[in-house]
């Protein structure tokens, strides 16, 4: 086995599972030059075939975020039902709608991964397809608060792959009073931490700091209050941040910024990585935050979707679960994963399973028109911040 190249290619290299963040990625990705990857040495656990009409497509092409699944795991689906596995890597949602729109169903993908906010512009354009759940049996094992989301009620079109929310986490040997609110995040930001906080590289978070600050749905579209929320943007956040950065864990290392803006798997990929992790604390902010849902999904016009189905349905499997969780930092949404957790010891399990108290409080996003508005309130922001 040593010797063997594995039929999973990927069109950028593998790199260090330490520096894998949500959405920020190396240099390389997206960049022609195949990199083989070995199972060897893992002892990848299979969940039972589903239901076919016959053998599985001998291929299985799938386009995703950059390093966002087990190469094990892939491999390991690869090596029971003998399916040669393409990987393509995007770094963007409108990345992804955009291969999808101008191949019209024959960009020869089969898998694909699209944030579920996503999701009702890509079915309005026709660019996914039914999914047919009788043939991806391990769905019965979600956890329902994450199905039958807003972008698709019935999961005709999509099932989780990966969730998680957005908060804070701060220095407590620079900021030693107790902080639980984006009002404090705001207040701090213009105080003790005034020129080290950062905020994320994203219009629609960095927007919902203050419509949560002032009690306003995440995902208004009310001109008066997006207006309140720029003067907060604009004139306290902006002058006292730093960068707007998306990894989080590079700018905790660097010891440069007291307080960020972070995704909750990429804070406590930072915890991680740092020498003092017992100076840093991360914040499940109120009144509320993001609770984003990243999606399995198939394309329209997939040359192989019966492959499609078993793989997706091996991915949610809770076999794997642990070993998913493990490798992007984030939960793939099916039930009892947070003990499956706890009994594999897992770091800073409190950071990955946020309470059902902090889930029930917590919006998803949502494509509007009024997303104009947040890109300008942000460009106007980092211009304000000379970033």
């Amino acid at each position: 086995m040593a010797n063997k190249i594995p039929d999973v290619h990927f069109l950028a290299p593998r790199v260090k599972t330490s520096r894998l963040t949500r959405r920020a990625l190396l240099a390389g990705f997206g960049v022609a030059g195949l990199g083989a990857l070995s199972a060897c040495g893992r002892n990848t656990k299979m969940a039972a075939s589903p239901a076919t009409d016959g053998k599985l497509e001998s291929k299985l092409n799938l386009y995703s975020w950059g390093d966002y699944d087990s190469p094990d795991l892939i491999q390991a689906f690869k090596s029971k039902y003998d399916v040669l596995v393409q990987v393509d890597s995007y770094g963007s949602n409108e990345e992804l709608v955009a291969k999808l729109s101008t191949s019209r169903g024959t960009s020869g993908y089969d898998v694909v991964v699209p944030t579920g906010a996503n999701i009702p512009q890509m079915l309005e354009h026709d660019l996914l397809q039914e999914l047919d759940l009788d043939l991806i049996p391990n769905f019965k094992h979600m956890d329902p608060n994450f199905t039958n989301q807003y972008f698709d009620p019935d999961n005709k079109y999509s099932v989780c792959k990966a969730w998680g929310t957005t908060g804070f986490v701060y220095d407590t040997t620079k900021i030693t009073h107790t902080m639980k609110s984006w009002q404090d995040f705001i207040d701090t930001a213009q105080k003790e931490a005034a020129g080290t906080t950062s905020l994320l590289e994203d219009p629609w978070e960095v927007s919902a700091i203050a419509l949560s600050a002032l009690g306003y749905s995440l995902n208004t579209q009310d001109d008066k209050e997006l207006e309140e929320a720029r003067t907060i943007v604009i004139d306290q956040l902006a002058p006292n941040t730093k960068a707007y950065i998306g990894n989080v864990a590079t700018g905790m290392i660097q010891g440069s910024f007291t307080l960020l803006q972070a995704f909750n798997g990429d804070a406590r990929q930072g915890l991680s990585e740092v020498s003092n992790p017992e100076d840093w604390k991360f914040v499940f902010p109120t009144p509320s935050a993001n609770l984003w849902t990243d999606c399995w999904a198939i394309a329209t016009g997939a040359p192989h979707p019966d492959s499609a189905h078993a793989f997706i349905n091996q991915m949610i499997s809770p076999e794997t679960a642990v070993e998913q969780l493990d490798y992007i930092g984030y939960p793939i949404g099916t039930k009892g994963l947070a003990e499956q957790a706890k009994k594999a010891d897992l770091d800073e399990q409190d950071l990955i399973f946020p309470s059902q108290k902090v889930l029930d409080r917590l919006e998803p996003s949502k494509q509007t028109p009024a997303d104009q508005i947040r890109t300008k309130i942000f460009a106007d922001a980092q211009a304000r911040s000379g970033a």
